[in-house]
């Protein structure tokens, strides 16, 4: 039987544990906080350039972009998996990636090439194991990610894709829906179209000052980098929520 040395020793040992770990419950709570709130405050432009985008999609223009231009065949598929850098968040990152190597083995039943972009060292590490060829990779974007800090890894896959190494780019994150419930999904990325981009109710045109090219060039590009970002923020908002 413990004596009353050793009980008061451990009674200390439980106490100084419940100070550690409610020091940390506070640090994530507040982490989680401002998570959230970058995540909110980067929805509305997203959507609202997501539909510009979209009714970009189906305007007659003189200029079509390489983004909006559907292939023929699609022989390779270029995904941009997006994940956290640290682990001792839940199933988190092991549910995204499980869905993401569903779609995969999809993509390479038909035939399709796979080239793989990773955002975080969790998918990173995963792909690696799992032999996926890696074209780019960003790890180390902390607690307040910027957007400036993601375009390298991300420009390369829109490189290929102009250029026809990859015919096809989906975007893989954890969509916050709330503090309770994160929902991993597979967005298209490229090409663009009205159905990836939401089916619009009114079909538009535009006027282009100085020109179509300069203006749709620089639209989806800030689009595409949007799309991304807003990728990266839902997934901290769900990586500090399950954390």
């Amino acid at each position: 039987m413990a004596g009353s040395k050793e009980i008061r020793t451990k009674i200390k040992s439980v106490e100084n544990t419940r100070k550690i770990t409610r020091a940390m419950e506070m640090v994530a709570a507040a982490k989680m906080r401002k998570a959230q709130e970058r995540m909110r405050a980067a929805r509305p432009y997203a959507e609202k350039i997501r539909a510009v985008a979209a009714h970009l999609s189906k305007a007659n223009s003189e200029y079509k972009h390489a983004f909006l231009a559907k292939r023929e065949t699609i022989k390779k598929v270029g995904v941009i998996v997006i994940t956290s850098d640290k682990g001792l968040c839940g199933g988190l990152n092991s549910n995204l990636l499980r869905l993401v190597v569903g779609n995969m083995k999809n993509w390479d039943s038909e035939g399709k090439a796979i080239a793989v972009c990773a955002i975080g060292n969790k998918g990173l590490s995963f792909m690696n194991r799992l032999g996926a060829e890696v074209k780019s990779h960003m790890t180390g974007l902390g607690d307040a990610p910027h957007l400036a800090s993601l375009i390298g890894a991300v420009k390369v896959m829109l490189d290929a894709y102009v250029s026809g190494e990859i015919d096809a780019i989906h975007i893989c994150y954890n969509h916050f829906v709330n503090t309770m419930k994160q929902e991993p999904c597979v967005e298209q990325l490229l090409p663009l179209s009205g159905d990836s981009l939401g089916d619009q109710q009114a079909s538009w045109d535009y006027i282009y000052e100085p020109d179509a090219k300069v203006v749709i060039d620089d639209l989806l590009m800030r689009y595409v980098e949007s799309l991304v970002y807003q990728g990266v923020v839902e997934n901290m908002a769900s990586e500090q929520s399950s954390r």
